[in-house]
């Protein structure tokens, strides 16, 4: 499953990035996260996040990633579902974060392929979230997604955070400066939320 993921990312991805955003630095460990609310969809159902809320319980992962139906998005999803007990475990919290809408968001949510129902994913369409967070937000005119359904929506960084009980980032995660593959990204927070524990 991850190989037939992975295969389509290089075929989801092959339109050139227009940034829509400055060169930004993501935030980093230390400092304060910043709160946010966003509806999104856990398992095909309506969804209320709220940052402050979900850090009473535990450590929070915000994960931003570009699109759904895209093939790095995929694994990524898939690989956080597959482990999201593991996180349950840790007392930590999942949300992902993209700028899909909320309908492509529910069957995403709900696809046994993809988050499966294990844990919320949150629209960002006007990506205030992801800026909040020092991200890069950018557009690929003719992007398609592996469905070959268009994709019009912006495309946010693929970055992860770790953020502590009490608000600061523990760990940022990021493919562009990491190098970090989609499913590494899970990986690595799981190591920090167990860590953490």
């Amino acid at each position: 499953m991850k190989k037939q993921l992975a295969m389509g990312l290089l075929a989801a991805f092959g339109a050139t990035a227009v940034s829509l955003s400055p060169a930004l630095a993501a935030l980093k460990p230390g400092d304060m996260a910043p709160d946010f609310s966003a509806q999104g969809s856990l398992g095909g159902k309506d969804f209320s996040f709220h940052l402050k809320d979900a850090l009473k319980k535990g450590p929070v992962v915000v994960y931003f990633y570009p699109s759904a139906y895209t093939g790095g998005c995929d694994l990524e999803a898939h690989t956080f579902a597959e482990q999201s007990d593991k996180f349950a475990a840790a007392g930590a919290t999942i949300i992902g974060v993209s700028a899909d809408d909320l309908t492509r968001l529910k069957r995403f949510s709900a696809d046994p392929n993809f988050c499966a129902g294990k844990f919320p994913i949150a629209s960002d369409a006007d990506t205030k979230i992801a800026q909040s967070y020092n991200l890069s937000v950018a557009t690929r005119p003719g992007a398609k997604d592996v469905n070959q359904d268009e994709i019009n929506h912006a495309f946010i960084e693929r970055v992860t955070y770790v953020i502590g009980k009490d608000g600061k980032i523990l760990a940022t995660l990021s493919s562009k400066s990491d190098g970090l593959s989609p499913d590494q990204h899970v990986d690595k927070s799981l190591a920090m939320v167990t860590a953490s524990k």
